[in-house]
């Protein structure tokens, strides 16, 4: 089976969460494991723009790529935790409501839709940017820096936003950018 450009580029994402993890616990320099965290972030940018390219946006790859993001952006944190043990320490209401949300919102989706959401919001990637933002000046200074508190109140916001959409729409569905396109689609009866 020959995999996708897209496909090897989740592929490619998902091996660098416990990559990162790993150079983490060995002691990697911070630069190092901000230059694993870049390369997983461009995967992440041009698997969508070439899916799309191509005419290979499917449902499943949709997915799959929402899966590989939570899954690399958990180890990054993760792994920032183990390179700067202080980097969460005026952030940790933000992360236990960011969890919180992130569990609830599962827990709603997969009781009323059968699965977990794709819905590669606005607000999704514009958290991507923070995130990657808030963990390489971690990585690089060693020093957790006030972005990462933003970065993770930010998540929680977005969380809330997936749970409105979830909630709005009375079937599962790919790809809906923001609450306002869910409420609209609602309205007019195609969601």
């Amino acid at each position: 089976m020959v995999l996708s450009l897209p496909e090897l580029l989740i592929a490619f994402r998902a091996v660098c969460a416990p990559l990162i993890f790993v150079l983490a616990c060995f002691g990697f320099p911070g630069p190092l494991l901000a230059l694993v965290l870049g390369a997983a972030f461009l995967s992440d940018v041009f698997d969508g723009v070439i899916a799309r390219k191509l005419g290979i946006a499917t449902a499943a790859l949709r997915r799959a790529d929402t899966l590989v993001d939570t899954v690399f952006y958990v180890a990054a944190g993760a792994s920032l935790k183990v390179a700067v043990p202080h980097a969460f320490d005026n952030a940790e209401l933000a992360l236990v409501l960011l969890v919180i949300a992130h569990v609830s919102r599962a827990t709603f989706e997969l009781t009323k839709f059968g699965r977990l959401s794709s819905y590669h919001m606005w607000s999704s990637k514009l958290l991507g940017v923070l995130l990657v933002i808030a963990l390489v000046q971690g990585f690089v200074t060693g020093e957790p820096g006030a972005i990462l508190p933003l970065a993770l109140w930010f998540g929680v916001a977005n969380e809330i936003e997936g749970f409105a959409i979830s909630t709005l729409l009375p079937s599962w569905r790919a790809d809906v950018p923001s609450v306002v396109h869910a409420l609209q689609s609602a309205q007019r009866g195609t969601a």
